[in-house]
C-alpha cells in the first residue's frame, strides 16, 4: 500500500497541476503534493525498517535496504526543492521570464519528474526501470527548455539527443540481459525481475552478461554524467530554472547510478571477476580528473557547480567500482551528502543570480554585504562540497581515499591531485562572489518576493550532522545496502 501511495502522490499531483498549475496557489499545491510524497516515503521507510524488504504487485515492485534509502532521500530533496521553487518561480514570473502557461508546465512536469524517479527506484522489473528512465528524460527536457530562449532550447535538444542515444544503448543492454536470463528462467516477464535475476546470477551466460553491461554502462552512464558522456549536463544546468538544476544534480544523477549499480551486482554474480568494477573505476576516475580541470575554465556559476556534480558522481562511481564494505558504505554516504549539499548550493545560487540578474561569476560580487543569508549559504555550501571538515562530504571522501590507499594505491595520488585542483578552482571563483566589493555599475536588484532560505540551511545542517555523527539506525541502513551491493 505504501509503495502505491509513494508513486500515486506525485502522479496525482502532476494531473492536478496540469489542470490548475497556472493558478495563483499552484506553487502551494506543488509543495503540498511533494510533502505528501515525502510523508508516504517516510512511512514506507518505517515499514521496511520494521518488517524488512517487501515485494508487491506480482513482484513488479520491490523495496530493500538499498532503494528505500534512495526513495527517502529523493522524496525529501524533491519536497525541499518545491519549497524553494515557490518564491523562486514567482520572482521569475514577476521579472517577465515566465508566462502562466509555462508555470503550469513547470509545476506539472516537476511532479511527473518526481514520479518517474521514484518509479525507477521502486520497480523490480528492469524493463519498467528503462521505461521510467526514458520518461524522466522527457519530463526534464521540457523543464530545461522552460524559458524558450535559444540557449535553453539548444541545451534541451542536446540533452534529449545525447541521453536518447544513451538510453537506446541501455535498451540494447537490457535486451541482452533478458536473452541471458531467458535460458535460465524461461520466457516471460519474470526474466527481467531483479530479485529473480539476482538469485540465479551465477547461472547467467558470462559472455552475454559482460557485453550487456558495456551497453548498460554507456546508457545509464550518460544519465549519470560520466566523462566522456557528460556534454549535456553543464548546458542543462546552466539554461534551465535553478530548481531543475537542484533536482538534476541532487536526484537524477543518483537514480541513474542506482540503475547502474543494480546491473553491476548481476555482472559480479555471473562473472565472479572485477570486470564491472574495473569499468566503473575507470570511468569514475576519468570523470573526477576531467571535471576537476574543467572547473577553472567556467565563467557561469551554474556551469561551475554542474562540473562539480560530474566530479562527485565520478568519485561515487569509483567507490562502487572498488566494491567492498567500506567503499560501498562510503559511496552511499557520499550520494546522500552530495545530494543535500549540491541542492543547497543551487538554492543559494538561484537567489544570488536573481538578485544580480546574471549567472556570470565576475558580475556577482559582495554577497556577504548585500545579502548575508545567501552569502553565508553559498560559502558554507561551497566549503561543504569541497570536503572541508566537519561536513559529511569530508567523512565520505576520507573513507573513499583511505580505502583506495589500501586496495587501489595507484589511483590515490590521481584522486588527491584532482580534488586539490577542484578545491582551488571553486574557492577562487566563490571567494570574490561572497567577500568581494559589490558592483556599483550594476547594483543588485530588490526581489519582489522573499527568498526561501530554510531549505538551504536545513540541508547544510543535515550535512554537518552527518560529518560529526551518523545515527546508528542510519549507519546500519548503509551497511545493509553496502552488503546488497557486494
Amino acid at each position: 500500500m505504501e509503495i502505491f501511495l509513494v508513486l500515486g502522490s506525485p502522479l496525482l499531483g502532476g494531473v492536478l497541476l496540469a489542470l490548475w498549475g497556472h493558478r495563483a496557489r499552484a506553487a502551494e499545491l506543488n509543495v503540498a503534493m511533494s510533502c505528501i510524497t515525502f510523508l508516504a516515503a517516510a512511512l514506507l521507510t518505517w515499514r521496511v525498517i520494521a518488517n524488512g524488504p517487501m515485494i508487491t504487485a506480482d513482484a513488479q515492485f520491490a523495496v530493500d535496504a538499498l532503494n528505500v534509502f534512495l526513495v527517502a532521500l529523493t522524496a525529501f530533496v524533491a519536497m525541499t526543492t518545491a519549497i524553494f521553487s515557490r518564491p523562486y518561480m514567482r520572482i521569475e514570473a514577476a521579472h517577465g521570464r515566465l508566462t502562466d502557461g509555462r508555470l503550469r508546465l513547470y509545476h506539472a512536469m516537476y511532479q511527473l519528474f518526481t514520479f518517474t524517479m521514484l518509479l525507477v527506484l521502486l520497480t523490480n522489473n528492469l524493463g519498467i526501470l528503462w521505461v521510467a528512465t526514458e520518461a524522466a528524460t522527457l519530463t526534464t527536457v521540457l523543464l530545461v527548455s522552460l524559458y524558450r530562449t535559444p540557449a535553453s532550447l539548444e541545451a534541451a535538444w542536446k540533452y534529449f539527443i545525447l541521453c536518447g542515444v544513451g538510453i537506446a544503448q541501455a535498451l540494447f543492454g537490457t535486451i541482452l540481459l533478458y536473452f541471458a536470463a531467458e535460458r535460465v528462467l524461461g520466457a516471460g516477464g519474470d526474466a527481467l525481475l531483479w530479485t529473480r535475476l539476482s538469485a540465479v546470477s551465477g547461472s547467467l551466460e558470462p559472455t552475454v552478461i559482460s557485453i550487456a553491461f558495456v551497453f548498460l554502462l554507456v546508457g545509464y552512464g550518460t544519465k549519470v554524467g560520466l566523462v566522456p558522456l557528460h556534454n549535456w549536463l553543464p548546458d542543462a544546468h546552466a539554461e534551465g530554472p535553478t530548481p531543475v538544476s537542484a533536482v538534476l544534480s541532487g536526484l537524477l544523477l543518483n537514480v541513474a547510478l542506482y540503475a547502474l549499480v543494480r546491473c553491476k551486482v548481476l555482472v559480479d554474480g555471473s562473472l565472479q571477476s572485477p570486470f564491472a568494477g574495473n569499468l566503473l573505476m575507470g570511468f569514475g576516475l576519468l570523470s573526477v580528473v576531467v571535471a576537476a580541470f574543467f572547473l577553472s575554465r567556467q565563467r557561469d556559476i551554474k556551469r561551475l557547480f554542474a562540473y562539480s556534480s560530474i566530479e562527485h558522481m565520478g568519485l561515487i562511481t569509483f567507490a562502487f567500482g572498488m566494491g567492498g564494505p567500506i567503499a560501498s558504505f562510503a559511496g552511499l554516504l557520499h550520494m546522500t551528502v552530495h545530494s543535500l549539499t549540491k541542492s543547497a548550493i543551487f538554492f543559494a545560487v538561484g537567489h544570488a543570480t536573481q538578485k544580480a540578474g546574471t549567472q556570470i561569476i565576475d558580475e556577482i560580487q559582495g554577497l556577504m554585504k548585500v545579502n548575508p543569508t545567501v552569502g553565508w549559504g553559498l560559502l558554507l555550501g561551497s566549503l561543504a562540497i569541497l570536503g572541508m571538515p566537519p561536513f559529511g562530504v569530508f567523512a565520505s571522501e576520507f573513507l573513499i581515499l583511505t580505502d583506495a590507499m589500501r586496495h587501489q594505491p595507484w589511483a590515490t595520488p590521481i584522486l588527491l591531485i584532482s580534488l586539490a585542483v577542484a578545491f582551488a578552482a571553486v574557492i577562487s571563483k566563490v571567494q570574490p562572489m561572497v567577500f568581494g566589493h559589490p558592483r556599483t555599475d550594476t547594483p543588485l536588484k530588490r526581489l519582489p518576493f522573499t527568498p526561501a532560505q530554510i531549505p538551504l540551511y536545513v540541508h547544510l545542517s543535515i550535512v554537518l550532522m552527518l560529518g560529526l555523527y551518523i545515527p546508528p539506525p542510519l549507519a546500519e541502513w548503509y551497511r545493509q545496502a553496502a552488503r546488497l551491493i557486494g
